[in-house]
């Protein structure tokens, strides 16, 4: 996504070029509106196509046999949603493309690189003695699975209805799958993708709930063995949880207070609520940072009880 400027992109002339066209200024008003129009148009029907065709291309290789074509593919679309997320009217675009099947990422995503091992195993003999010749498919690299769960962040975030897909395929239970057997690399990205599909979304709060994904993250930070800052990542997630859920009685994990004092202790517990009752600033950086903080304090306070 990374055109030439238009030759159009700077509008009509402001200056007149005849000195007796001042007087119709009126006139000149209402056509320099109609060019501005339609220089916007043009702007945006072009940027439309380029989106369009930048996720075309990252779904093509997205869905190939090959692990290290659905990479590059995946890398693409990550570049394109970083792009996507610089400009308000651009979200818009991207909101409206995930509106169409074949542009839609999280179906991709599922399907193939996030697709559990399970479903690759040969469950009827009618594959080995079909005419047809097998599709035989790489399985999913550790780059692979951390670079799918960061497009499907990304997505979520940009385009919060994509959450309903995401249950569809039931994303929580393969990411806890994830979360309890895959490397560092991939459970670091599986947290933050985790946060991005249960925020507002109460159906994968529910499966989250199910798939006692509170005991889950807490055993992995309870683990003085595990990597230190996996152990962070499960604290900011904590955090951002209980920050997103509290003081809404509804929600289908609002008992997530009582449960982490239960799996991490009253004094790690108190230090996780204190923090969700305060406002965060708003630089994001200075809100990264104060998460950080209270994720370091989280995990220092459980390794002394």
């Amino acid at each position: 996504m990374y055109l030439k400027k238009p030759i159009w992109s700077d509008g009509p002339s402001s200056t007149p070029e005849n000195p007796s066209e001042s007087e119709n200024g009126e006139e000149s008003d209402a056509a320099t509106m109609v060019v501005e129009e339609l220089v916007t148009s043009l702007n945006t029907q072009r940027l439309y196509r380029e989106l369009t065709l930048s996720l075309r291309t990252g779904l093509r290789d997205a869905c190939a046999e090959f692990s290290f074509l659905r990479i590059r593919g995946l890398r693409s679309l990550l570049k394109t949603l970083r792009s996507i997320a610089e400009s308000d009217s651009i979200i818009r675009l991207f909101s409206h493309t995930q509106t169409i099947s074949d542009l839609q990422l999280v179906p991709v995503l599922f399907r193939h690189s996030l697709k559990e091992a399970e479903d690759d195993r040969v469950t009827s003999l009618d594959h080995i003695f079909s005419v047809e010749p097998m599709k035989i498919t790489s399985p999913s690299t550790d780059d692979e699975v951390a670079v799918a769960l960061r497009v499907l962040e990304g997505c979520c975030l940009l385009h919060p209805q994509s959450t309903v897909l995401a249950h569809k395929h039931g994303a929580v239970r393969v990411m806890m799958n994830i979360l309890s057997t895959r490397g560092v690399l991939e459970q670091g990205a599986c947290l933050d993708a985790l946060i991005s599909i249960l925020l507002d979304s109460s159906a994968n709060q529910v499966d989250f709930g199910a798939c006692n994904g509170i005991e889950e993250v807490a055993m992995l930070m309870r683990d003085k063995q595990a990597d230190e800052n996996l152990r962070l990542r499960c604290g900011e997630f904590l955090l951002l949880l209980v920050g997103h859920v509290n003081g809404k009685d509804r929600s289908p994990i609002a008992s997530v207070n009582e449960d982490i004092r239960r799996l991490l202790g009253e004094k790690s517990a108190s230090l996780i609520w204190a923090a969700s009752q305060f406002g965060s600033t708003g630089d994001p950086e200075q809100r990264i940072t104060a998460l950080h903080i209270q994720a370091g304090r989280v995990l220092e306070s459980l390794d002394l009880y």
